[in-house]
């Protein structure tokens, strides 16, 4: 099945176990975040009692974060954000550690086109890479109608034209750069727009039925 299932470390171990072992014959893609990223021993554990892959890595910031679940065999797919990360130069080296111990690489990044275009980059150079996550039609973008898509900032939005599940390589013969071009007018104008309008953006909170803070 062509789906990865994302816990995203909502639950707590027992609950984790059970719930692989029941999406275990559908055989998804990979189940992500089983657990919180601070549970290597226990990702580790639960890792032995499925045969799905175990991805993550959005919450793991350096090569040395990842090393601990390397060294016990704990996931089977890498999700080093570039955002978080350090930028192309640490994913790149994430990337390079995790194909040492035969562990897939799949960037996470549910952002914009810079960071979509970066992942790309270390991804046409990695013979680990197996998938890209990519941000356009986001629910989070379509729900709010003045919300940028993953297009909307782009002079060149083309290049990430998807068929067959596919993007062409980004690639740019003649000028630097890392294979988009952005419009910087449009950006200043929905700068000042929003500055003029809006409150400083502030990650929300998700609160469970009884007002407690839930991972969201």
């Amino acid at each position: 099945m062509d789906v990865g299932v994302d816990f995203h470390g909502r639950l707590h171990k027992g609950m984790a176990k059970q719930l692989a072992k029941l999406l275990e014959p559908y055989q998804p893609l990979f189940i992500e975040e089983p657990l919180l990223p601070t549970q290597p021993e226990e990702i580790a554990e639960l890792s032995r009692t499925v045969s799905t892959p175990i991805a993550l890595g959005e919450r793991l910031y350096t090569r040395h974060d990842f090393r601990p679940y390397l060294e016990k065999c704990a996931i089977d797919i890498a999700q080093p954000d570039v955002a978080h990360c350090g930028g192309i130069t640490e994913l790149r080296n994430i990337a390079i550690l995790t194909e040492t111990y035969d562990v897939a690489l799949a960037p996470h990044c549910p952002l914009g086109p810079i960071a979509l275009a970066a992942c790309i980059q270390v991804a046409l150079t990695s013979p680990n890479f197996v998938i890209q996550e990519m941000s356009w039609k986001m629910h989070y973008n379509l729900d709010d109608p003045s919300a940028a898509d993953l297009h909307t900032y782009m002079s060149n939005p083309q290049v990430f034209n998807v068929q067959d599940g596919h993007i062409e390589a980004l690639t740019k013969p003649v000028d630097p750069g890392i294979g988009i071009d952005i419009d910087e007018e449009r950006v200043r104008k929905a700068d000042a727009t929003y500055t003029a309008s809006q409150k400083a953006w502030r990650n929300p909170v998700w609160r469970g039925q009884d007002g407690s803070m839930r991972e969201w």
